[in-house]
């Protein structure tokens, strides 16, 4: 398959600029990793970008405690591979704590209840600057974003109050107490994503492509059956041949019908398809500014 080569190559050297940028300016960044493909070649560009050297930013896991099995598996496979320090921050020791409360009913789920592990973890590790795998394509809220996104000393987002950022100049300059959110793949889409990790050859979560797996149908999204969502009565469970096409809570991703068994198929599939990649996040449908609520409060 024909990729766009220069282009992608032009991608990856802004995003490993950016990342050198990141490691220039902050004494103690973090690198977000979720276990879906955007953290996983965040994980691969680090490496890339200053190798010989070991990647030098800890990698933090926010976990809800409602995972996939598989990103779980994959996760400490690519730690091992590359000597990662894995820090991780639990949402269920945040319920237990009493620092949130979990949601009951049907779509009770715990991706919102991320932030508050996520803020504590930060805070605990005395983090100045988080790399993301957000991309401006993803979702209206994140294409608000800078490369370089300021965050008060509550870990929250203004998105009207945003440094400019001419000729690739970033001003990292914060108070005691704040910190940076910093997302060097802003400029790469769902098929740039892919198109890389064909080039490179990366090993991926089997989830990303098609199995068979067991799933029931709300609201006109597919959802993987599991024991953390409480099912409705009429809400039948069938086997269906499935993939992921974004990682998250089980609770929250759809999956997706499909046959791509290879990352070429897969490419051919986001290519012509008109569904945008978080269409099947239920999180996301909650309301029509769901995500920029949630960022504003500190989420990633």
């Amino acid at each position: 398959m024909n990729y766009q080569i220069d282009h992608i190559r032009e991608l990856e050297s802004e995003s490993i600029f950016i990342m050198r940028e990141v490691a220039a300016q902050f004494e103690n960044p973090v690198l977000m990793f979720s276990g879906g493909k955007d953290s996983i070649l965040m994980v691969y560009l680090a490496h890339k970008a200053f190798y010989p050297a070991k990647i030098p930013f800890s990698l933090l896991h926010v976990d809800t405690g409602h995972n996939f099995p598989e990103t779980l598996k994959y996760r400490d496979e690519l730690v091992e591979r590359f000597g990662a320090k894995l820090v991780i921050g639990s949402v269920q020791e945040a319920i237990d704590n009493g620092i949130v409360t979990e949601e009951k009913g049907f779509d009770a789920s715990r991706n919102g209840l991320q932030t508050s592990a996520l803020l504590e973890a930060l805070e605990k590790g005395k983090y100045d600057a988080a790399l993301g795998g957000a991309r401006r394509d993803e979702e209206k809220a994140r294409a608000k974003e800078r490369f370089f996104s300021h965050r008060d000393e509550f870990g929250q987002w203004d998105p009207k109050n945003q440094r400019p950022e001419l000729w690739n100049l970033f001003n990292g300059r914060k108070n005691i107490g704040e910190h940076f959110r910093v997302f060097p793949i802003s400029n790469w889409t769902e098929l740039d994503v892919w198109q890389y990790l064909a080039l490179e050859n990366i090993p991926l979560p089997s989830l990303y492509f098609a199995h068979e797996r067991e799933v029931f149908k709300r609201d006109g999204t597919l959802l993987a059956d599991c024991e953390y969502i409480q099912k409705r009565p009429d809400e039948e469970v069938f086997t269906q041949m499935v993939r992921c096409r974004t990682i998250g809570d089980m609770t929250c991703t759809g999956v997706w019908e499909s046959n791509a068994s290879t990352v070429d198929e897969i490419i051919q599939e986001i290519a012509t398809t008109r569904m945008t990649e978080r269409g099947g996040r239920t999180d996301d449908k909650r309301s029509e500014t769901s995500m920029e609520d949630r960022k504003k409060l500190g989420y990633f």
